[in-house]
């Protein structure tokens, strides 16, 4: 039995399977195990393996605490280099896991160290945790070691996602990374699916040669966060064992005042539209949400010290693993009792709608590929990530800032507010709620 469990916000995978004895192994298993003890609970499994297809960018693997709560053995690929204990494999090893075998296969491209696992019943195999070669409509990027290296490693992903095109057509593909990651060409929304169903409709299995790949792969990539050029290091060296939950010191409002003289970052959690109805100075909204970790790591540097604001009934422990999971533990603590409790002076940022938008200037901050899709004609164009460095491109006077939903919008207004622009708001929803509100058409492609 396969159990996959899901991570809505990084967009990925990570699998227990069940060995038929009370044992189980993990695949891509994240530092934030509660979904994953949960399910091995429920089935009364203890986690006797824990496998890594490569040297994840966009999370911090939990094999290791794995090993040191549960015994559990680390199979990775040796070429990784990890400087912890585990079980380095090669092209073709296998490990015996009692009635089933795990066979390892050299697939480089997402990384150059990676290893799909093929899930052996005898000679047969059931299926194979493909990480981030082929997955799902797609192949994972190839861009996370550098520019020097991207082409070589794209050449390198189409061989490997036709060696495992070779596996029966029957055979399962349970791919790590899926819809939503950042670690991903553009995929559909399955998760899983079959050698033969990828076979037939994948695209970058229906191109003529090398050439043709590499332009499909590189050409379908957006941007992504920039702990995903350090993370691989931090979980080559190994992502270092809690002894506990992470938890969140309460500071008091003058302790708050105190760290943020000192440079520390003000992290408000909070919905929208408390954010908008009043927030400490220059604090940063990032919404918690399944996306809080990629956001919280794409804005702040990982050594900044930082506070979090939250409002009492947000789950304190979903904000600690959100942050432990990509590393980023420089917490200070938290505002007790939040806002309620803060005494100094506060700031809005009013949220408007398509009615009140006649001389502001819009300014788009989703993804490339979502602006291109369909935009307000005139928009201005900074992706979100990318505003921190190009704030001084924002436009000037009035600005009016979008998103799909309001999430991002309102941490790019925050960005702008931090740095001085008093004349920001936030549009309330997306833009087929503009058009549907004025009767208008979208434009589309890019500025």
């Amino acid at each position: 039995m396969i159990i996959p469990i899901v991570d809505e916000g990084l967009g990925n995978s990570s699998y227990l399977v069940d060995l038929g004895d009370g044992r189980a192994l993990a695949v891509d298993a994240s530092r934030d195990l509660r979904a994953l003890r949960t399910a091995a609970a429920s089935h009364g499994l203890t986690v006797a393996f824990a496998a890594d297809t490569h040297l994840h960018a966009d999370f911090l693997s939990g094999a290791r605490q794995l090993a040191a709560d549960d015994g559990a053995r680390v199979l990775a690929s040796a070429a990784g280099m990890r400087a912890f204990d585990h079980t380095g494999l090669t092209d073709g090893d296998e490990v015996g896991l009692g009635g089933l075998t795990l066979r390892a296969l050299a697939t480089p491209g997402h990384t150059g160290e990676h290893l799909a696992f093929v899930l052996l019943d005898g000679p047969r195999p059931l299926g194979v945790f493909s990480g981030g070669s082929l997955i799902v409509g797609s192949a994972a990027r190839t861009d996370l070691s550098g520019a020097e290296h991207t082409e070589a490693l794209a050449r390198a992903q189409y061989r490997s996602l036709r060696r495992l095109a070779e596996l029966p057509e029957e055979t399962a593909l349970w791919p790590t990374h899926g819809a939503g990651s950042f670690c991903s060409a553009p995929p559909g929304a399955q998760r899983t699916s079959t050698i033969g169903a990828e076979k037939a409709a994948n695209p970058l299995l229906q191109v003529p040669d090398g050439d043709a790949f590499v332009a499909a792969l590189l050409g379908s990539l957006g941007s992504f966060p920039p702990y995903f050029l350090t993370l691989p290091e931090a979980n080559r060296r190994g992502a270092p064992v809690m002894t506990g939950a992470p938890a969140l010191t309460e500071l008091e409002a003058e302790a708050v005042r105190r760290l943020r003289a000192e440079g520390a970052v003000i992290v408000d959690v909070r919905p929208v539209r408390a954010f908008a109805a009043a927030h400490i100075p220059g604090a940063l909204s990032i919404p918690l949400r399944g996306q809080f970790a990629s956001w919280l790591g794409w804005l702040l540097d990982p050594a900044a010290p930082y506070v979090i604001v939250r409002d009492p009934g947000q789950d304190v422990a979903e904000i600690g693993w959100q942050a432990a999971k990509i590393g980023y533990e420089a917490c200070a603590g938290e505002l007790a009792g939040g806002m309620a409790a803060w005494d100094g002076p506060t700031q809005r940022i009013d949220l408007v709608g398509a009615d009140r938008l006649d001389g502001v200037q819009v300014l788009d901050v989703r993804q490339d590929a979502e602006y291109a899709a369909g935009h307000l004609p005139g928009a201005a164009h900074i992706e979100l990530g990318a505003l921190p460095g190009r704030a001084d491109a924002a436009p000037d006077g009035p600005v009016a800032v979008m998103c799909g939903h309001g999430e991002r919008a309102m941490t790019a207004a925050s960005l702008l507010a931090r740095i001085g622009h008093r004349s920001v708001r936030v549009l309330r929803g997306g833009p087929e709620d503009w058009a549907k509100a004025t009767g208008r058409t979208l434009a589309e492609g890019q500025t």
